[in-house]
């Protein structure tokens, strides 16, 4: 991946850490965006570890040790079973990505460390305590560029590529006078979390994977995207870019009514709109 120059907007005095997160948001630092080897983590695993990254958020979420708790009913959603939590929780448990450090070395670490599930009674677990992975604590410590995520948006897409492609692009939108990045199509197919084996011709990996990833974004994120072949060798598609701009104030109150009529149960009737239409 080429160079890009560090969003000053995302740069926050000493570490993301620091940073404030709004209400319904998720402060995603980039080296967990953009990572390799998580194309077995469900659309439902990454959602939930955004939700499990947002409640742990704050200036203790690198401290050693630390526990943090969450009840099953936020992870469930409109779910009634605790069954895809738990396989969502196992999963994340169980993976190892490869991390890009801010130092250009890689690590490779657990998403999640351990959990304890907390029952009243004999019924449904109500309660879910878990830890971050000690080595993963490093890089939430240090890190200096994250994505701000709407938990309205996570909760819209019906595919694991298309929430990829938004953190993609949330961790890009605020540079300043960069629009657009170019990938190996190795690396995005790594990136979106294709599975090893699967889409291999790229007619397949575009029509599969890349462009229902390029509409939901464009149908749910505050901003649209397309994606372009820009280098071939022979008839191999070698290179992609990733281009990216924000939507007009129009488009976006358009959306956002769209999207409340679908997630009606998500919106909070008291957030203000103005907020969420003011030019960046």
């Amino acid at each position: 991946m080429s160079d890009e120059p560090r969003p000053k907007s995302h740069d926050s005095p000493g570490a993301t850490l620091k940073a404030f997160q709004r209400r319904g948001e998720v402060i995603k630092p980039a080296e967990l965006i953009e990572v390799r080897g998580g194309e077995k983590i469900t659309l439902a695993a990454r959602r939930i570890y955004n939700q499990l990254l947002s409640n742990a958020f704050g200036p203790e979420m690198a401290a050693e040790g630390q526990e943090y708790r969450i009840p099953f009913a936020e992870l469930r959603g409109n779910h009634t079973s605790n069954d895809r939590v738990t396989e969502a929780i196992l999963s994340l448990m169980q993976t190892v990505v490869r991390v890009r450090m801010s130092d250009g070395s890689t690590r490779n670490v657990h998403l999640l460390g351990p959990t304890d599930v907390e029952k009243f009674g004999p019924g449904i677990a109500t309660m879910l305590t878990y830890e971050l992975h000690p080595k993963l604590l490093p890089i939430l410590r240090d890190s200096q560029i994250f994505a701000r995520l709407e938990m309205q948006i996570l909760h819209g897409f019906g595919t694991k590529y298309g929430m990829a492609l938004y953190e993609m692009i949330a961790k890009r939108i605020s540079l300043k006078h960069v629009f657009y990045n170019d990938f190996e199509t190795e690396e995005l197919r790594d990136y979106l979390g294709v599975p090893d084996g699967k889409l291999g011709p790229f007619a397949a990996l575009r029509r599969k994977a890349i462009e229902p990833a390029v509409a939901e974004v464009n149908a749910l994120a505050p901003f649209s995207c397309s994606v372009v072949v820009i280098e071939n060798k022979g008839r191999k598609v070698t290179k992609l870019r990733l281009n990216w701009w924000m939507k007009t104030v129009e488009e976006r109150k358009a959306q956002w009514q769209a999207q409340q009529e679908k997630q009606r149960d998500l919106f909070d009737p008291g957030l203000p709109e103005l907020d969420l239409f003011e030019s960046s």
